[in-house]
């Protein structure tokens, strides 16, 4: 065969190599598709998701290579340990989750990282930055803007005085959408306090929740899952302004017109349920009814979420209670587990120099937020083949310039021969 024509074959057999190994990137992909919410909530039943004129609503969050806290995490449906019992009928969530608050074990959940709206369980959240970042007794100002939040409300003046203490009173006995912005501004502003409320989320590893409002209220991109619920509200008890807050049943808070009002505790296990040790109801229409909340029976600490439930035929603190009591009877087991914060990737230690490309490596080739390779144009496989097909071309164009020269000298020499 001519070498021009070796050299093009070589060059289609490399160019189809290459093609045939980029699309083993997308298996990942095409495995997440199998379940509905894998990647965001269901539609939206109004506008509120709605980019405001001139934006575009942001990309879905990276759904993670493997499901966080275990595999069985990333199935769609009931996920139970072997030979366990089934769980109570009447639960109307469309993804929940039981698990240990101290060892962290998954002992029973439904589709529990299918993504869904947090509505006002978000608030764990933002209670959690503000316990970490701000003193219990600091003094802030309300201003005439956290005033005019979309309510629910606990009723803040402009220009009173409160602690951040009685604020988180506010934020998580009542739900207070104004005490939530108070705090948002005391965090920096609200872009800012959502920035260290979704870098938190991020550290503790609920890779599938993107806060877009401070108090919940639904917005475009917003996203979380009853995995990542869970894991929040087991970092938030262990700061004790938050633990404090969240067991009361009744709370003083200044009333507008002076003197004080008396705030109550709209999480009904707080009173109904023995051993409740805290919880969070939350809704909108988009979200439907949200909750998460924790009980403590003979040392042990569970802690429930539902996420989408309907109150009908039974009111959803109801349907945690019902979760709580069948979580207390399983014996030991579980599917999986509440990570300590999240995934870290593991660095090559062969060698310095090895690691030190690894390193290059990573930053070039990995989102930001993943820890897994960004694809690329020629997939996982494609591109290591393509490299060696380009060192083949190199050796092809070089033995061509030498035949090339070889039959240069030839012609030169009968040339002189001829003379």
């Amino acid at each position: 065969m001519p070498f021009t024509k070796r050299l093009i074959v070589a060059l289609v057999l490399a160019t189809a190599t290459a093609a045939f190994a980029a699309p083993t990137g997308t298996a990942q992909q095409a495995a997440s598709a199998q379940c509905a919410n894998r990647e965001t909530p269901p539609p939206p039943v109004d506008t509120s998701e709605q980019p405001t004129p001139g934006q575009k609503a942001p990309a879905p969050l990276e759904v993670p290579e493997k499901p966080i806290g275990g595999d069985r995490l990333g199935e769609c449906g009931l996920i139970l340990p072997p030979n366990q019992a089934q769980p109570p009928s009447g639960i109307t969530a469309a993804s929940w989750l039981l698990a240990d608050m101290d060892s962290g074990a998954v002992i029973a959940a439904y589709d529990p990282h299918g993504r869904q709206r947090p509505a006002s369980v978000i608030k764990v959240l933002l209670a959690m930055v503000v316990a970490k970042e701000l003193r219990g007794d600091l003094v802030v100002t309300a201003s005439a803007e956290d005033t005019e939040q979309e309510c629910t409300c606990v009723g803040l003046k402009d220009g009173g005085q409160y602690t951040i203490r009685q604020l988180l009173q506010g934020l998580l006995l009542t739900s207070g959408n104004d005490v939530a912005h108070t705090l948002a501004r005391q965090l920096g502003g609200v872009p800012n306090a959502l920035r260290k409320m979704n870098a938190m989320a991020k550290e503790l590893g609920a890779l599938d929740t993107r806060a877009v409002t401070p108090s919940g209220l639904d917005g475009p991109g917003t996203s979380t899952s009853a995995y990542d619920v869970a894991l929040i509200f087991r970092g938030a008890m262990k700061y004790d302004e938050f633990a404090q807050a969240i067991k009361l049943q009744q709370a003083q808070f200044p009333g507008r017109n002076g003197g004080t009002i008396m705030l109550t505790n709209d999480n009904r296990l707080m009173t109904s349920y023995e051993g409740a040790i805290g919880g969070k109801t939350g809704f909108t229409d988009d979200a439907q009814h949200t909750y998460v909340g924790a009980a403590e029976r003979n040392g042990r600490r569970l802690v429930v979420v539902l996420l989408r439930g309907q109150q009908q035929p039974t009111h959803i603190t109801n349907q945690a209670a019902k979760l709580l009591d069948y979580g207390f009877a399983m014996g030991p087991g579980g599917v999986g587990k509440l990570v300590d914060g999240a995934p870290q990737p593991k660095p090559n230690v062969t060698s310095t120099q090895t690691s030190n490309s690894n390193t290059t490596d990573t930053a070039a080739g990995s989102d930001s937020g993943s820890s897994r390779p960004t694809p690329t144009a020629f997939g996982t496989v494609g591109l290591p083949i393509t490299a060696i097909a380009g060192v083949g071309l190199l050796a092809a164009v070089f033995l061509y310039i030498r035949n090339k020269r070889a039959k240069a000298a030839r012609a030169r020499r009968q040339a002189a021969q001829g003379v």
